[in-house]
């Protein structure tokens, strides 16, 4: 079983309408809907925005579903000059951008107590993620490399600037490093996939609106070939 999950309804509302939905089970305010996918068992849900909506989301998969992976599809803001709009980027590790325990001697970023400073994808689903992005989007850049989250929506340079000096991040969302880190507690593979819809600075509020179609619309065809591959 793959469990996919979007933050917003735009995101994962395409992909349901190519189900045949077999199941529908409403949790802590969201509904997942499994059924098959080009063949394959998924369960897809709507998470809704930030970290926490989305490690509550990713539990539920693993509790409910007993999913064998995770998929993160969503949008981002790129942290990389020749990371351009409507580029993927696939995980290589996931990290939070916006924890600070520093005080007790941790690196930037990373939970106190956890073993780990970011969360490493699977490297299968980072190669089918590739093979997937070729075949679906052949026109487009596609990036593999580090995502950071927060429960912030990036749009000041000097904020990302002062991510991409900290963390030498290629995108920065809000919802993967909480789906990474509770799909790393359970041992279930992931991957977080994002399309660039904005250059994460002074210029997201203008571009968001106008690429933000343009990258879900790529995102769903990218992850309709994954699954199909996985």
């Amino acid at each position: 079983m793959i469990g996919i999950i979007g933050a917003m309804d735009e995101e994962v509302s395409q992909i349901v309408e190519e189900m045949q939905i077999t199941e529908t089970y409403e949790k802590a305010s969201m509904v997942f809907k499994k059924g098959i996918l080009n063949g394959k068992d998924v369960v897809i849900v709507r998470s809704g925005i930030g970290k926490v909506n989305a490690a509550v989301c990713t539990q539920i998969l693993v509790d409910r579903f007993s999913v064998d992976c995770v998929i993160n599809t969503g949008i981002a803001g790129s942290l990389r000059a020749e990371i351009d709009i409507a580029d993927v980027v696939l995980s290589s590790d996931v990290l939070h951008h916006d924890v600070d325990a520093t005080g007790f001697g941790y690196p930037l970023g990373q939970i106190p107590r956890m073993d780990v400073l970011s969360f490493k994808a699977d490297d299968r689903l980072i190669e089918i993620g590739k093979e997937a992005c070729k075949k679906a989007a052949p026109a487009i850049g596609v990036h593999v490399g580090r995502i950071v989250s927060g429960d912030q929506f990036i749009s000041d340079k000097d904020v990302k600037d002062r991510i991409i000096k900290n963390f030498d991040g290629y995108c920065t969302e809000m919802e993967g490093a909480a789906i990474a880190q509770t799909a790393y507690l359970n041992k279930v593979p992931f991957l977080i996939l994002r399309a660039i819809s904005d250059k994460a600075d002074d210029s997201a509020t203008m571009d968001y609106p106008a690429f933000e179609a343009m990258a879900i619309k790529n995102s769903v065809e990218i992850i309709k070939e994954l699954v199909e591959r996985i």
